[in-house]
């Protein structure tokens, strides 16, 4: 025997039914951080380590990749690490 049942309700409303939180407020308040700290402008250290977390243990091409990258955007000063 088989049963199946088709729900049509947005994400919205199945969140409310399951009892989840509106998470809507939080993302706008993450969000609104996120864009006061990109229009403060990243630092070089901070683009560095962005990097640094984006590209690791991915290996040695995308290691020389991140280093290209940085000394285009440093002006063409290469930093070893």
């Amino acid at each position: 025997m088989k049963i199946r049942i088709d729900v049509d309700c947005t994400p919205e409303e199945l969140r409310a039914f399951f009892g989840l939180p509106d998470l809507a407020p939080l993302q706008a308040e993450v969000l609104e951080a996120m864009r006061a700290r990109l229009g403060e402008g990243l630092g070089a250290e901070d683009m560095e380590a962005l990097m640094r977390a984006w590209m690791s243990g991915a290996g040695a091409g995308l290691e020389q990749f991140r280093k290209i990258l940085l000394a285009g955007l440093s002006g063409g000063k290469t930093t070893e690490s």
